[in-house]
Formats: C-alpha cells, structure tokens, sequence
C-alpha cells in the first residue's frame, strides 16, 4: 500500500545513537523539540524500570529537513545519542582491527529473538541479535510518534494512555507493591493498558482491501512492539456478547448522530466511524530477568542457563507510551492520505473543510 507518511530506523541498543529518516512531512510545520523529549521522558519513566534508565536521559537532535523552525517538506533526520556508548565503544566498533569476545555471549534467552535470530542470519555472537531486537530501539521510534502526535493535536486529535493491569493486579493502588515483590524474588511481570484518541474524523482508513482497514493497520503497529502479545480495539469481551448487546446503537441529538455506548472502539468496517479510538493491548513479562531460565548454550549444545543482562522489573507504563506513538504515526498517515497536501497550511485547510 502507498504510505503518505513514512519511515526509517536504525540503530542498536548500545551503539553510538538511534536515527530515524521520517519522509511525507508537509511543510510548515513548527516542529517542537521539547514536546518530543517529553515524550522520551514518559517513555523512560514508570515503577519498576531498570538501570539503564538511570544512565541515558533521552534527547533528540533534529539533523536535516527543519529550518528556522519550520518543516521544509524535505526528509527530516532525528538523532537519539546513546550516552552508555562511551563505555561500549569498543565492543561494539564497526572496525574490523577491534573484534573482541568482550561481552559476547552464547546463551539462549528464552522469550527473545536470540534463537531465531542467531539462525536466520548465521551469528554465532548472540550480542549480534540482542543489539538491535533490544526495546531500546523503541526510543527513536517514540520521537517520530512524537512529531506526528504534534500534528495531530493541531487539529485536536489527542492521545493517551492508562494502566489496566500488572500481572493479576487490577488495583493501581497495589501496583507498586506486586512490582516490589517480582523485582525481590529476580522475576518480571506484564500488563495491560488502553490508548485512547479522541475527537477522531469519520472515514480514516478503508473498507475496499485488506490492507487498508485501520483497525488492521493499528494492530500491527501496536502487536509488533517487543513485548506486546495480544491487541484489541473496543469492548474486549464481544465474544461474550449477542449482537444485540454489543453493536452500537445511533440516535439524533441536535441534529447530529450520537451513541450511547462505544464497544466498537471507534472503528467500523476497517474505518473510524467518529467515536473515540479505543485499542487494549497486553504486554508479556520481560524476558530477561535474574531469577534464570533453563536455556542451552549454542556453542556447546549443552543445557545450561540463560545469559542477564540487566533489565526491567515491568516496562508495562513505557509499553504504553510506545503504542501511543505507534498509534499516532498510523492515524497521521491516515490524515495525510485523506486530507494531503504538500504544505501544513493546505492539509489544516482541506481538514477543516472536511470537518465543517
């Protein structure tokens, strides 16, 4: 399908800096840096993150495609530097007079891509996987999100997120004390959440092919962030429901079609229907933890146990920081697609005229 809004990542989890190539930005556009390190804060805090929150404290450089302030309509480069490189940099050179075993390692995780990896692309240095399947890429991916939630909210579409769930915990007045006894007995745990966006147009996304439908779209955004097992959009429980309880029901007020409820989460036949968007994702436990998992060595065959390195207790609040910004670069295509053109003041006058 042809993306309106687009793009790039690259970067490992302690090499020197994540990087993204965003393309399909109108231009004139006033892009905020600081709204975007916000969003890296939120994304770096929640109880029960680990120690390497406590070494980066994320900021993005905008490289190219910004002047003065404003979007050119060129592509447009942001930069994350890693600030754990200095103590990496050798380990991770691209030199080839620098290969060391130093901090290689040879021990499946079980719950990461060190398996699968390993084989698809012939590593026998699992590092050569952990570096890039790590979620530390998600960062850079939260400041695209972050740019393209800017442009959404000038034309009020807002996004959040809330905390459902942390393991079998449903009380957000105990989640503190259930992330305590995992981090003390070496385990991990997961979560569920809710991304929220409101004052959604009528007709993002299409009907005509599989691979326009929004809802798909959106759950493949959400469903491929490391760690997120299962997406869904509206009322989770429909299949509990007969049809004449879950689908919802339309009346006039004022003039308009309102709903009384909103189990359809936003979405009708693959498009928004107007209602807010409402997509539950759940997150799995972080595979990586110190109480060790029975894995096998791959250089040796044997059984043995998984290789640490440190990591989160729970992540499920930074998890959901990430599905808002996946979320928004979805709906920003979506907006750019529908209502395009090449500069911002076109596409705020082509909205409004739809809205109107």
């Amino acid at each position: 399908m042809y993306e309106k809004f687009r793009f790039l990542t690259g970067g490992e989890s302690h090499g020197k800096c994540l990087t993204a190539i965003i393309e399909g930005l109108p231009s004139g556009f006033d892009i905020n840096p600081d709204f975007i390190n916000n969003e890296l804060k939120r994304r770096q805090e929640g109880y029960g993150r680990g120690g390497r929150m406590k070494i980066e404290s994320d900021t993005v450089e905008i490289t190219s495609g910004v002047r003065f302030g404003k979007t050119t309509g060129a592509p447009v480069t942001l930069v994350i530097y890693n600030k754990d490189f200095e103590n990496w940099e050798k380990i991770m050179s691209i030199r080839p007079e620098d290969e060391t075993d130093e901090k290689a390692f040879t021990k499946y995780r079980p719950g990461h891509a060190d398996f699968a990896g390993s084989v698809k692309y012939n590593h026998k240095d699992l590092r050569n996987i952990l570096e890039r399947s790590s979620a530390r890429k998600t960062a850079i991916e939260t400041a695209v999100g972050a740019v393209a939630k800017q442009i959404l909210e000038k034309l009020n579409i807002r996004g959040y997120s809330r905390i459902l769930q942390i393991g079998t915990e449903k009380d957000k007045e105990k989640f503190h004390a259930e992330i305590d006894k995992a981090r003390e007995e070496g385990d991990s745990l997961g979560g569920k959440f809710v991304v929220i966006y409101e004052n959604m147009p009528v007709g993002l996304g299409s009907f005509v092919h599989w691979d326009r439908m929004l809802d798909g779209r959106i759950a493949q955004a959400v469903m491929s962030i490391p760690a997120v097992k299962t997406v869904s959009i509206g009322n989770h429980h429909s299949y509990k429901l007969r049809g004449s309880e879950f689908h919802d029901e339309m009346f006039i007020e004022n003039g308009k079609i309102v709903r009384e409820t909103n189990n359809a989460g936003g979405i009708e036949g693959g498009m928004t229907n107007g209602e807010n968007l409402q997509i539950f994702a759940s997150m799995k436990p972080i595979p990586t933890m110190r109480k060790p998992l029975r894995t096998v060595d791959a250089s040796t065959m044997e059984e043995t146990e998984a290789h640490f390195e440190r990591s989160d207790t729970c992540a499920v609040e930074a998890c959901a920081v990430i599905a808002e910004a996946r979320i928004a670069c979805v709906l920003l295509n979506e907006i750019l697609l529908k209502y395009g053109g090449d500069s911002f003041e076109e596409i705020m006058r082509n909205f409004s005229i739809n809205k109107s």
